[in-house]
């Protein structure tokens, strides 16, 4: 990093960032966080306090990631997400501490989709994708992957709403279109009209 760079972001002295990693203008690092080699993380962001961010992890604009959250390598966070703090992302589905499964090649790809929430001390089990402006509750266990605009909570998770892009929550006519009349929902996937 060049000291043009340094200054368009903000780290606390107690962080630590390892070589090789892209940090955009306006992020703020706070107390105790760790992003390691190959990570991206874009403009605007803010990492809170204790929060690791693996290797090779790429982490949109805008995104918000409250205290101590592990993002581990094969987890991708688009724009505007936010991480509630201490939910947990997995990348291993069986993981054996005397078989140590090491490498991108062992890691189930995680996608949270732009503008997601996700709840205080949820868990989001690997390999799965998280819907764009889906709301994910504080405690929730994902197990599968969530639809656009959907509102899960749960262990296991379930469906039991929808939600617009600005979170307030929809219903629909006999038709399928929402209250506000900007969204359709068919069966099991809302979208927007």
């Amino acid at each position: 990093m060049n000291e043009k760079e340094q200054t368009s972001y903000y780290v606390h002295e107690s962080s630590f960032i390892d070589e090789n990693v892209k940090i955009g203008k306006g992020t703020f690092i706070w107390h105790f966080s760790h992003l390691q080699s190959g990570s991206k993380i874009g403009s605007n962001c803010t990492i809170g306090q204790n929060v690791n961010i693996g290797n090779n992890v790429k982490i949109g604009n805008n995104v918000k990631i409250q205290n101590n959250v592990s993002v581990y390598e094969g987890v991708e966070l688009e724009d505007y997400v936010f991480c509630g703090p201490s939910m947990v992302f997995t990348n291993i589905t069986h993981p054996r501490s005397e078989f140590p499964q090491r490498g991108s090649e062992h890691y189930l790809k995680t996608i949270v989709k732009r503008s997601a929430s996700l709840g205080a001390n949820a868990t989001i089990v690997c390999g799965n994708t998280i819907g764009k402006y889906s709301l994910i509750g504080a405690g929730t266990v994902v197990t599968k992957s969530v639809p656009d605009f959907a509102i899960v909570i749960g262990n296991p998770s379930r469906i039991i709403g929808w939600i617009d892009k600005k979170g307030s929550e929809l219903t629909f006519n006999d038709k399928g279109i929402s209250n506000c009349g900007g969204y359709i929902k068919d069966e099991e996937k809302v979208s927007e009209l």
